[in-house]
């Protein structure tokens, strides 16, 4: 959650041209198990989706213009996507139009805004935007 501010910022930008979508997965650093010393919030891992649902209305309160949805618990929307810890994603028509690598080192909110930046310039059509 450490980088919702400029994501919200980036999706504030670029609201224009896309939909920006944040998908609350499994905990990456749950306070119950691999802890990171530099977490705001003391999220235990999720055992329900009531769990799961709180702490993605943490993600909410950080990123109110946002869309934030969870995972279920089966976690099939990071399996799918390999989105463990995070990533960014556009998709257009359905399809993955452009994949960011796997954070914390891989995730570039830069390079998203250079993607969209060069879209915007070619097209005038609307993207999705996923974490």
């Amino acid at each position: 959650m450490a980088r919702l501010k400029a994501f919200e910022r980036l999706a504030s930008q670029h609201a224009d041209i896309a939909d920006f979508l944040l998908v609350y997965i499994e905990e990456a650093h749950p306070s119950d198990g691999w802890i990171s010393t530099d977490a705001p919030y003391d999220i235990p891992k999720h055992r329900c989706l009531e769990d799961r649902l709180k702490a993605a209305s943490l993600m909410k309160e950080e990123s109110p213009s946002c869309f934030v949805v969870a995972d279920g618990m089966d976690n099939s929307s990071n399996a799918a996507y390999g989105a463990y810890f995070e990533r960014l994603y556009v998709l257009l028509n359905q399809k993955v139009v452009y994949q960011g690598r796997r954070g914390p080192e891989g995730y570039k909110i830069s390079e998203l805004r250079l993607w969209l930046e060069q879209y915007t310039k070619q097209s005038s059509s609307t993207v999705l935007i996923e974490v």
